[in-house]
């Protein structure tokens, strides 16, 4: 795919991995629009990156997904590459009980259900755009987490196995529409997602795995496993309850 005059649509491109996603977009010629819940980083994007627009919503919320829908349908240019990146990550002790679904419900519907219902919205346009003979794609950022949890975060990992399979679905039904279907799977990446847990070290920077998400788009290669999800995804082929045990033990 070539990646050079596209308008990019970036979810949670605020800070993390979206954020180095509207970077290197915008370093390869394209336009980029991102959003977010908090203003602030969203406008530092904006000063930092040339012609970045920015909508402030919440994924979470049914209502905002729709408006932002919207206000990208009324850019210069359509949209050519929705990114499905926004997620939240909350570590849960189970043997606490469940006293309140609150939090468990916000996390699947940020990590999942609002993919989901984006990518709803935004197939028939991208579709149109692919007939027209524009290139077209969707980009769901899933984690080597989906193929091989981490214990402490359940939901989280819950969610991103469910967005994988939902991905390979979705990349399948899309098969003769022209609109390609990529997923791109980070390990453990320094970002905000990880604040107050100790990941220095064990993680990719962000800057890396953008780095990385671009390359693959640009060689076609629809399922993006980096660093070392490449290797989760092997060993839960291999040996799933063995990379469980391995990498839970590991992280302590």
């Amino acid at each position: 795919m070539n990646l050079s005059d596209k308008t990019i649509l970036i979810t949670g491109g605020g800070s993390g991995i979206g954020l180095a996603l509207a970077h290197a977009f915008s370093g390869r010629g394209s336009h980029v629009l991102i959003c977010g819940r908090r203003e602030e980083p969203l406008r530092a994007a904006a000063e930092a990156i040339p012609g970045l627009e920015y909508f402030l919503c919440d994924v979470a919320d049914d209502v905002d997904r729709r408006r932002l829908f919207e206000w990208a349908g009324e850019r210069r240019s359509p949209v050519n590459v929705l990114v499905n990146n926004a997620g939240i990550q909350r570590p849960i002790n189970l043997l606490e009980g469940t006293r309140d679904l609150a939090h468990a419900e916000n996390e699947v519907t940020t990590n999942l259900l609002a993919p989901i219902h984006l990518t709803g919205l935004f197939i028939p346009h991208l579709m149109r755009v692919a007939s027209e003979g524009g290139e077209a794609a969707i980009v769901n950022i899933t984690s080597g987490l989906a193929f091989v949890p981490l214990a402490g975060v359940p939901v989280y990992c819950a969610t991103k196995a469910a967005l994988h399979s939902y991905t390979e679905s979705l990349r399948w039904q899309l098969r003769d529409t022209g609109v390609a279907v990529f997923e791109a799977a980070p390990p453990l990446v320094e970002s905000e997602l990880h604040m107050g847990r100790q990941v220095v070290g064990m993680a990719l920077s962000s800057e890396e795995a953008a780095r990385v998400t671009l390359a693959g788009m640009e060689e076609e290669r629809y399922f993006i496993r980096i660093g070392r999800a490449d290797w989760f995804w092997s060993l839960s082929h291999q040996n799933p309850e063995g990379a469980v045990a391995a990498f839970n033990g590991n992280m302590g």
